[in-house]
C-alpha cells in the first residue's frame, strides 16, 4: 500500500533551488554590487521565488528542515522581530503615539499633516521617509531570505563544499577583473567606463572599499577551504616520501586554492583600501589565535599556514603590487582631511534625536541634510559607518536586534571552532569568525552593509556560522563525547 503524502518521509531540497541560490550569490556583485534600483529589484524577485519555491517543495515534503535551521533559531528569532520592527516603522500610527515615542518625527510630519498630505486620516510613521523605510525592510527581508536559504539548502557535506568554493569563485573573477581593469588602463566596470576610483582596483563595484570588503569575504571562506584541507602532522619522512608529497601538494587543489588566494590579495592590494587591507590582516590574525586557542589538537600545519599567508602576501604579494601605496594613504590619513569623520559625527547627532526608535530604515538620506555642518558639501546617500547609520535609522531597539544577530551568529562560529572536529566544519567556523570580525572592523569608516551584494554575501557568511555549529557530519558521535 502506498503511503499518503503526510505519512511520505521527507526529501532533501531540489538541486536546482540549490544551483539558483548560488548563481544569485554569483549575479549580485556583477551589476554594480546591486546598488541600483532596478539591479536590487531583481535580487528581491530572485530571492522571493526561492523562498516560495521551497516552501512548495516543503508542502510537497519534497523538502525538510535542517538540523543547521534549528540550531539558528536564536538568529532567526532576532530576524523576524527585526522585520516586525520595520514594519511598525512605516505603519501608520495615531500621532499622539509617535510624538510620545519620536517626538522629532512628529515634527517632521506635522507640516504634511496641517496640509492634509497625512495618510489615513492624520494617522502618521514613526519613518520620516516611508516610501524609503519601504523600500529598506524589502531589501531587508530579502537579506533574511538569504540567510535562511542558505540554512535550509546546504544540508549536506557536498553542498556545503560547494556554496564556499562558488563563494572563492566569485570574489577571484571581481579579483581578476578588477587586476585587469587596473593594470591594463581599460578601465570598465560593468558594461561602462568607470568614472571614479580611475587607477585603483573595483571590479564591478563602484566603489574600490566595497570591492575590499567583498574581496575578504572570498578570502576568509578561501581560508578556510585550506584549513579543512590541510592534514594532521606525521612522524618523520623519508626524503623519497617528501619528494612525492610535494609532487602531489604541486597537483591538488590546495595548491590551485592557494593560487586562488594570491590573485584575490593582490586584487585587495590594488583597491587601496586603507580599512579593507588592515580588516583583513587583522580578522585573520584574530581568526587564526581563536582558532589555535580552540584547537583541541593544534596542529603544525595550521601554524605554517596562518604564518605563510601573513608573510608572503603582506610582504612579497604587496610589495609588488603596492602595499606601500596603501602604507601610504594610512600614514598620510589626517583626520581634518576625512569628510566621513565629519559625517559619522553629524550623524551621530541624528542619531541622538532619534535615539530610541530610530528615524525609519532607508531614511538617512532625507534626514541627514538638517544636520550637517557648513564643512559638508557633498550630498551623502550613507554615513561612512555602518553602525551610525543603523543606529540612526532604527534607533537602539532595531540596532540592538542587528547586533543581536551578528553576535549569536559570532559565538556560534566559536563554539563550532571549539566543539566541532570535522576538518570541513571547523575550516567554515574559521570562515565566518575571520568574516565577521573583518565586517565589524571595516564598518567602523564604511557603509558595505547598504550594498547588496556586500549584505548579502554577508548574511551567507553569518549562515556558515550556523552550519559549522550544526550541520551533522560522519564522525557526530564522535563530536558529543
Amino acid at each position: 500500500m502506498s503511503r499518503t503524502a503526510s505519512q511520505r518521509p521527507r526529501g532533501r531540497s531540489p538541486d536546482r533551488l540549490f544551483y539558483a541560490y548560488l548563481a544569485l550569490l554569483v549575479w549580485l556583485p556583477l551589476p554594480l554590487a546591486s546598488a541600483r534600483a532596478w539591479a536590487w529589484a531583481v535580487m528581491e524577485i530572485w530571492v522571493y521565488a526561492l523562498a516560495a519555491l521551497w516552501l512548495w517543495q516543503y508542502a510537497r515534503r519534497s523538502a525538510a528542515l535542517t538540523p543547521a535551521f534549528a540550531r539558528a533559531r536564536p538568529a532567526l528569532a532576532l530576524l523576524g522581530l527585526w522585520l516586525l520592527y520595520g514594519l511598525v516603522q512605516i505603519l501608520p500610527l495615531p500621532p499622539e503615539l509617535v510624538g510620545a515615542i519620536s517626538p522629532n518625527a512628529l515634527a517632521v510630519h506635522a507640516p504634511l499633516a496641517e496640509l492634509g498630505g497625512a495618510a489615513s486620516g492624520g494617522w502618521i510613521a514613526l519613518s520620516i521617509d516611508p516610501y524609503a523605510s519601504a523600500v529598506a525592510w524589502l531589501k531587508g527581508l530579502a537579506y533574511a531570505l538569504v540567510f535562511a536559504l542558505a540554512l535550509l539548502l546546504i544540508d549536506s557535506r557536498g553542498r556545503l563544499r560547494t556554496l564556499a568554493y562558488t563563494l572563492v569563485w566569485s570574489a577571484l573573477f571581481q579579483a581578476a577583473y578588477g587586476s585587469f581593469m587596473t593594470l591594463s588602463g581599460i578601465e570598465y566596470g560593468f558594461f561602462h567606463e568607470k568614472w571614479a576610483y580611475l587607477g585603483v582596483a573595483t571590479g564591478t563595484f563602484v566603489n574600490r572599499n566595497h570591492l575590499a570588503e567583498y574581496l575578504v569575504l572570498g578570502l576568509a571562506v578561501g581560508i578556510g577551504l585550506l584549513i579543512a584541507d590541510l592534514g594532521g602532522d606525521s612522524g618523520p619522512k623519508t626524503a623519497r616520501e617528501r619528494l612525492r608529497g610535494l609532487i602531489r601538494l604541486l597537483f591538488s587543489r590546495k595548491a590551485r586554492l592557494r593560487l586562488y588566494l594570491a590573485a584575490m590579495v593582490i586584487a585587495l592590494v590594488l583597491t587601496h583600501s586603507r580599512m579593507g587591507n588592515t580588516a583583513f590582516f587583522a580578522s585573520m590574525l584574530v581568526a587564526g589565535a581563536a582558532a589555535l586557542a580552540l584547537a583541541r589538537n593544534a596542529t603544525r600545519s595550521t601554524v605554517i599556514l596562518l604564518a605563510s599567508l601573513v608573510i608572503i602576501d603582506l610582504f612579497l604579494l604587496g610589495a609588488w603590487f603596492g602595499i606601500d601605496k596603501v602604507a601610504e594613504r594610512i600614514e598620510q590619513t589626517s583626520m581634518a582631511r576625512e569628510d566621513r569623520v565629519d559625517v559619522t559625527r553629524y550623524g551621530f547627532s541624528m542619531w541622538r534625536d532619534y535615539a530610541l526608535t530610530g528615524a525609519g530604515g532607508g531614511s538617512f538620506y532625507a534626514g541627514f541634510p538638517q544636520y550637517r555642518g557648513p564643512e559638508v558639501v557633498s550630498l551623502y546617500y550613507h554615513a561612512h559607518n555602518d553602525y551610525i547609520q543603523f543606529l540612526a535609522e532604527y534607533g537602539a531597539i532595531g540596532a540592538t536586534l542587528l547586533g543581536g544577530l551578528v553576535l549569536a551568529s559570532l559565538a556560534a562560529a566559536i563554539l563550532a571552532l571549539r566543539r566541532r572536529r570535522d576538518p570541513l566544519m571547523r575550516g567554515m567556523a574559521f570562515s565566518a569568525t575571520m568574516g565577521i570580525v573583518a565586517m565589524l572592523i571595516h564598518s567602523t569608516v564604511e557603509f558595505n552593509l547598504q550594498i547588496p551584494a556586500t549584505a548579502a554575501t554577508f548574511m551567507a557568511i553569518l549562515a556558515l556560522a550556523w552550519i559549522a555549529l550544526g550541520l551533522e557530519s560522519g564522525n557526530s558521535e564522535r563530536e558529543k563525547r
